[in-house]
């Protein structure tokens, strides 16, 4: 590792998708708004949209990466929003089942609808498979990530 860590091409990549996180937040929260939705909202509802059915809030921190506190937080108000509902789980009684009602899943759709256009304008110009390889490659950093953190001991 180099004496600057901003030299590291690991360090430059990470800024930049804290950047983009950033960008993607803040352009997700605009485009939703209209819907009375924000990025976080949206976020959660594409979870279970996603997995087609049901998941624990605790399910949905693990695929998107985030703390379980935040996700139950965001899936509180979107129940008061009515949004999607909390139902039994038969496999853990104090882990209920988050699932989509239908103005849920409309309002899924309606932001669905809203990033298409958006989705094309920012890849106009780049390669499908270019867009694809950079997925891969975060989507093995997270991978690493992940297995790293799962190997830390315990405090």
């Amino acid at each position: 590792m180099s004496a600057n860590t901003f030299d590291h091409p690991a360090s430059r990549l990470a800024l930049e998708v804290f950047r983009l996180n950033g960008a993607l937040l803040a352009t997700g929260d605009a485009l939703v708004a209209p819907l009375g939705l924000t990025s976080a909202r949206w976020q959660i509802l594409g979870a279970v949209a996603e997995a087609g059915g049901a998941l624990t809030v605790a399910g949905i921190a693990r695929a998107m990466g985030l703390a379980r506190q935040s996700v139950q937080r965001v899936a509180n108000d979107l129940a008061a929003a009515g949004l999607v509902a909390f139902a039994a789980n038969p496999g853990h009684r104090r882990a209920p089942l988050l699932h989509l009602t239908d103005a849920g899943r409309a309002a899924f759709e309606g932001a669905s609808a809203r990033w298409g256009p958006l989705a094309d304008t920012l890849l106009r110009g780049i390669p499908p498979a270019e867009a694809d390889a950079a997925a891969a490659l975060l989507r093995l950093l997270r991978t690493r990530l992940d297995t790293l953190r799962s190997e830390e001991p315990a405090p």
